[in-house]
């Protein structure tokens, strides 16, 4: 199903149009593949389009629900706790890296009345997989923050509405991974690690955005450079751009011979920036232009959130007995928006999950104190936005009671991570498991240094970087160490990233590999090392830089050389959340397909 509907209506929450013939179609082709009748290839095809991909564990799929620039409705959050109840055994669902909610270990039979069922709270799939392009994400602070020059958010939308079900986007190479940032300074969207991204410039007082192409991470890390340093927004041009992009894109077959080297950024690191703008300016002389509509103004997402936020309240509680918990959750959690009287409230999600009763839970917050609006963000937690500065501690109460009202978001506990081997046919380790060690070790050092709190640490249970390890102060990726017949889980570290102030860094990886049980302590070792041995007010990766990357190796030397197997040892040979000897299992990644 190609067609898109006509007419669009502004409402909070429906971006992508639904199309209720692509959920029998679904179903159907489901029970088609469950009797046999067509071939497992054919199947994935089609099942990625829908936004069901497969796991690592046999008969189930994981469902990746896109929310662009992760805008969430209450209707919506109901919507996922009850399809959750219905459908997901493990009873949660996941924030992601991307801004999306994914669903694990749903029963392929399940998926389609999983995906109909929201798709009734214009909640849609539709291409969160495949090589197609993916969920638009964007800055949660979008129209509230006070470092923006302009809020994305209904040119976002339109781009979003714009290539979904898109004739060029429907088999690519590979994926596309999008974003849109109106603060350039501050770049909350990770720009330059995607494969194409937009930021807010003005010229001459007309809107428009610096385009970038060719950023990405995984096994080839690049920083996207600027293709065009302006291009109009409101004449469409920023649309017609991004389809020539595309369509040259889509037209390079030597990019389809080897996936893991198949994304944009190597048909740009190939050619170069220069040679690329020119293959782009020649696309947009061609036929094909006359024959589109890039009309932004019927595309557009424009919701005036202001119009539809709560007004002062008559009454309001006050802090009693909990003054100190709760101004130590206003420093960490609360932020003035740019409109007088009304502040964001950032949450923190341990490790993306929730479960159906924090779901209802936030919904209830939202109507009650939010205008109903909130965003989801690339480092799994979300932002309540619009909440009236008299009612912040309503909400504080409201979170407590639902186990939310952890300070410390983006700090140094809120570690974030991917799925790993408890899903993902790619993963090596259990990345997930290994987060939640390392944050009880975290809290146990009970940190309370500005400096050290401000330090970001992911990890990915591969090489492929979904928890964006590459750009954290400390970063790992799973990886493995043999002894003899034996295998230990490990990771490999990356050391002084960056992703703040508008300033992407790669970090760069050490020479040491760790088993995972020792990274708990390898990280204190470092940790306690940069606050004995750092300069006055030197921050990580400025410490970093100054004692070199050997010095890191070597502070963890020792904890890198491999244990013999036996019975003392064990332990070791064990990844996280497992009871059996650890062993590299990966499948194929299905966007290949």
């Amino acid at each position: 199903t190609l067609e898109n509907p006509e007419v669009r209506e502004d409402v909070p929450g429906y971006i992508i149009p639904i199309i209720q013939r692509e959920f029998d179609d679904f179903d159907t082709e489901s029970q088609r593949y469950l009797r046999g009748d067509i071939e497992e290839t054919e199947f994935i095809k089609f099942r990625l389009k829908q936004g069901v991909y497969g796991q690592r564990q046999a008969a189930v799929q994981m469902i990746r629900v896109k929310l662009p620039f992760g805008g969430i409705t209450p209707d919506q959050l109901d919507a996922f706790a009850d399809v959750i109840e219905k459908y997901v055994p493990l009873n949660t669902g996941h924030i992601t890296t991307r801004q999306n909610i994914q669903l694990h270990h749903v029963p392929l039979p399940d998926a389609a009345a999983a995906i109909r069922e929201l798709s009734d709270a214009g909640l849609s799939s539709r291409e969160g997989c495949g090589n197609t392009v993916r969920n638009v994400t964007g800055d949660p602070w979008a129209g509230v923050c006070t470092d923006e020059l302009f809020d994305l958010t209904p040119y976002a939308g339109a781009y979003v509405r714009y290539f979904v079900r898109h004739p060029t986007t429907q088999m690519m190479p590979r994926k596309i991974k999008t974003a849109f940032e109106g603060a350039p300074d501050a770049d909350r969207s990770l720009t330059g690690i995607h494969d194409i991204a937009f930021l807010a410039r003005e010229r001459d007082g007309v809107r428009g955005v610096e385009v970038r192409v060719g950023g990405g991470t995984s096994i080839m890390p690049r920083i996207a450079p600027t293709l065009y340093e302006f291009v109009g927004l409101d004449d469409g041009e920023y649309l017609k751009v991004a389809e020539a992009c595309f369509r040259i894109f889509d037209r390079q077959d030597f990019l389809r011979v080897n996936r893991a080297r198949a994304r944009i950024k190597v048909l740009v690191d190939k050619v170069g920036i220069d040679a690329f703008r020119e293959m782009v300016d020649e696309e947009l002389q061609g036929d094909w232009v006359a024959e589109r509509h890039f009309d932004v103004q019927a595309l557009s997402f424009d919701v005036d959130e202001e119009a539809l936020a709560p007004s002062v309240p008559a009454t309001y509680a006050s802090p009693n007995g909990d003054l100190s918990e709760y101004e130590r959750f206003v420093a960490d959690n609360v932020a003035p928006q740019r409109q007088h009287g009304f502040s964001t409230v950032h949450v923190k999600v341990t490790r993306g999950d929730l479960t159906p009763e924090q779901l209802r839970g936030i919904a209830d917050i939202m109507r009650a104190y939010c205008g109903g609006f909130m965003r989801t963000t690339v480092h799994q937690n979300f932002l309540l936005r619009w909440v009236r500065d008299e009612t912040v501690y309503e909400v504080y109460k409201a979170l407590d009671e639902l186990g939310l009202a952890a300070t410390g978001p983006d700090k140094i506990t809120d570690v974030v991570s991917c799925p790993g081997t408890d899903s993902c046919k790619l993963g090596i380790t259990s990345s997930m498991g290994l987060n939640a060690a390392l944050q009880q070790r975290l809290e146990e050092m009970q940190i309370t240094d500005p400096l050290t709190r401000a330090i970001h640490i992911k990890m990915s249970g591969c090489p492929n970087g979904c928890s964006q390890h590459h750009i954290a102060n400390i970063g790992f990726y799973g990886a493995s160490i043999k002894v003899g017949k034996h295998t230990i889980p490990a990771y490999v570290a990356h050391i002084a990233g960056n992703f703040e102030g508008g300033d992407i860094v790669y970090g760069t990886r050490l020479k040491v590999r760790l088993p995972a049980k020792r990274i708990p302590e390898a990280v204190e070792r470092w940790l306690r090392w940069y606050e004995a041995e750092r300069e006055d007010g030197e921050v990580f990766n400025d410490f970093a830089t100054r004692v070199g990357t050997k010095a890191f190796e070597d502070k963890v030397r020792e904890l890198s050389l491999p244990v013999q197997f036996n019975i003392e040892s064990m332990n070791t040979f064990i990844d996280y959340n497992r009871d059996v000897p650890f062993a590299v299992v990966r499948g194929e990644g299905e966007c290949a397909v």
